[in-house]
């Protein structure tokens, strides 16, 4: 089988369950990375014989995503924000907007000395890229998954960064000791993407993020969706230094409640921004000298 057939078969194989322009982005992705062939190599190369092995490796993601798996989990790797990660049904698959949240945090830093503490790390996406951007930083990474944890540490050797992660969970962080332990210093920066998504919106979703990706790291129970948030509002009033930043990614619908809720913890200077879709979809606020 040359390219250009395979690259038919795969098109039709998957046509009635996806837009065309994502099937050929899986395509691409998938050649470059078995069979190491760029978009350019396939074009000029069409007639390219293909063995049976490099075939069942595409008949392989091809009922992998007629089960709605994400091609992120079928390579095994994503982007995020220039760098690769691991990532696999243990882990958030990164989402662009994160990467806006991440740009943020690192335009205001410009590289100074200061400490950064993510909260609810998951891939470790958002702490290996501020340490990656901002060498000088010293950056903790939090989760309460034992399996998030393995992959987000070997995220950060395969980035060759360093982050201190520490297995906590945050909405017991009053009954336990662990925090003290390991943290001997105040924050400059905590930032956090925790549960947001509530029930009543789980309808809204694609099958391949409900079925594949953790439940844990996506979900909030509707009688109380801003509770992660106001956790870790006041852990922050605890381990960030006066005048210390609090950045959050937040449920769209849901910034004004994120205001009045920081304003009732004691945060000032509350700044709402929009992703590029136009939806507010980040925050950030100053720890009030006064507050703890």
């Amino acid at each position: 089988m040359s390219v250009k057939e395979l690259k038919t078969y795969f098109i039709s194989s998957l046509k009635s369950l996806y837009p065309s322009k994502e099937v050929l982005s899986f395509f691409n992705l998938l050649a470059e990375k078995s069979l190491g062939l760029s978009r350019i190599a396939i074009a000029l190369q069409p007639e390219k014989q293909i063995s049976k092995k490099e075939k069942f490796v595409f008949d392989n993601a091809i009922s992998r995503l007629k089960n709605f798996e994400p091609i992120q989990h079928i390579l095994g790797t994503t982007e995020f924000f220039g760098l690769p990660f691991l990532v696999d049904k243990n882990v958030l698959i990164p989402r662009p907007e994160t990467e806006e949240l991440v740009a943020w945090i690192a335009d205001e830093a410009q590289n100074e000395n200061i400490t950064i503490l993510d909260i609810g790390t998951g891939s470790g996406c958002i702490a290996i890229s501020l340490a990656y951007q901002l060498p000088k930083t010293i950056v903790g990474a939090i989760d309460i998954s034992d399996k998030a944890l393995s992959i987000a540490k070997q995220n950060a050797t395969l980035n060759n960064v360093n982050v201190n992660f520490m297995k906590v969970d945050v909405l017991e962080f009053e009954k336990s000791l662990i925090l003290e332990k390991h943290l001997d210093s105040k924050f400059d920066v905590v930032v956090s993407n925790p549960p947001y998504v509530r029930m009543l919106e789980k309808e809204l979703m694609s099958p391949n993020v409900i079925e594949h990706e953790p439940t844990i790291a996506l979900f909030v129970k509707d009688e109380d969706p801003l509770l992660f948030y106001r956790k870790i509002a006041q852990l922050s009033n605890i381990y960030l230094k006066p005048e210390g930043v609090l950045y959050f990614e937040i449920n769209e619908y849901l910034s004004l409640e994120m205001e009045k809720m920081l304003t009732m913890e004691g945060f000032k200077n509350i700044e709402i921004r929009k992703d590029i879709f136009k939806k507010d979809r980040m925050i950030k606020c100053i720890k009030n000298e006064k507050t703890y």
